[in-house]
């Protein structure tokens, strides 16, 4: 389905701009008029992580005129196998000025708006009024939801981007003229069902493949050309090197796009999407003890079991000393709880306490009422016992 512009053309391309964008220029579906939009467009990043990173970069190279970044992070060694925009001297540095710096040493003709804040449902709607597309790089479904209500409120498309080990999913969302994030997922998964990326890993170069292709489709909006992703869900699978497109409809029953919406303002996304369940809420309240806490007991010999719940290749990276490795899917399943002891007290630990969280309620459900977790998992018990391991 092809989409009239959604910007109008700037007066004039300069001297150097022609220069720059020749290649572009020489393209028929492209071409001056197409370029001039580019210039006169304004696109919002929100990340500037695996995922904002290739978009914010090509973005830049193609001539996008102004650009604006959502980022409060700041630049961690983990993340440069795949967020490309920073650099090894950016550690420690806000993610958003890093950015930056990087957006204007590939193009110093674009213009630069930095939003160093945490979005949600007190600033979105102001920061996204500013923009004429959104390109969503966020890892989380609280956020995921967040974007896309807005943009449904706003009337604004955005591009979505998601990517979790091999695999990648691109998509365009404009309730106007289909269907809405809502539309493909009405709800998000039950808390912990779904791992991010910084539980189960991601290629690194998957964040380029999925990343150029949001790119690609805000071009094709901006410009008015092509047949944007609008009404069909792209797959990608890296390891068997496969494309699919999925038909994607708009849902007459949707909470926000749909003929009668029962969401007509934000809302309170991380209550929605229930980031840690009531249940992992509940079992932890009075039974987290703390890394120092832990540390006591071993070192005193209190009788305990302390099971890591992550992945075996987490496992490896890092571990908390005399703990073993029981995968958090193992309790889930139910096939743990019979080679629990009933003498020693249980003491779960995780990455940083969600998924303990998680399989304490499983714990505790099946009559271990003395079991604890960890706050704060291994990464807690790295930065406040053993500051020489590695954290990921």
């Amino acid at each position: 389905m092809s989409l009239p512009p959604l910007v109008e053309p700037a007066a004039e391309l300069t001297v150097d701009e022609v220069r720059r964008y020749s290649r572009h220029l020489i393209i028929p579906d492209v071409g001056m008029d197409g370029q001039k939009r580019l210039k006169n467009a304004k696109v919002l990043c929100v990340g500037a992580g695996g995922l904002g990173s290739p978009a914010l970069m090509y973005l830049a190279a193609a001539g996008v005129g102004t650009l604006g970044i959502v980022e409060f992070d700041e630049v961690d060694e983990s993340n440069l196998q795949r967020q490309i925009i920073h650099s090894q001297a950016d550690i420690g540095r806000s993610k958003a000025e890093s950015a930056k710096d990087t957006v204007l040493g590939i193009n110093p003709y674009v213009t630069v708006n930095l939003h160093e804040e945490r979005l949600d449902s007190s600033n979105v709607m102001e920061i996204f009024a500013e923009y004429d597309l959104i390109v969503d790089g966020t890892d989380n479904f609280a956020t995921r939801y967040l974007v896309n209500d807005a943009c449904v409120l706003l009337n604004k498309p955005y591009v979505w981007g998601s990517i979790y080990r091999f695999d990648g999913q691109a998509s365009v969302f404009w309730s106007e003229h289909g269907p809405c994030y809502r539309c493909l997922y009405p709800e998000p998964p039950p808390p912990g069902m779904v791992p991010s990326c910084a539980e189960g890993g991601v290629l690194g170069v998957l964040c380029a493949s999925i990343g150029s292709i949001q790119v690609n489709e805000a071009i094709k909006l901006l410009a008015g050309i092509g047949d944007p992703l609008v009404g069909r869900l792209m797959i990608y699978d890296a390891l068997e090197m496969q494309y699919r497109q999925v038909k994607v409809r708009k849902d007459p029953e949707c909470a926000v796009c749909g003929e009668n919406p029962t969401v007509t303002e934000l809302i309170d996304y991380e209550a929605f999407c229930g980031v840690v369940s009531d249940e992992a809420q509940e079992a932890a309240l009075g039974s987290t003890i703390t890394p120092k806490q832990l540390k006591e007991w071993i070192d005193e010999g209190e009788n305990i079991d302390l099971i890591d719940v992550r992945e075996p290749n987490e496992y490896e990276i890092v571990s908390i000393p005399g703990s073993r490795l029981i995968p958090k899917n193992d309790f889930l399943m139910g096939q743990a709880l019979q080679d629990l002891p009933q003498d020693k007290k249980i003491v779960l630990n995780c990455k940083t306490g969600v998924r303990s969280a998680e399989v304490l309620a499983v714990l505790k459900s099946a009559g271990f009422a003395d079991a604890v977790h960890v706050g704060g998992g291994v990464i807690g018990w790295v930065n406040q016992i053993e500051p020489e391991k590695p954290v990921y």
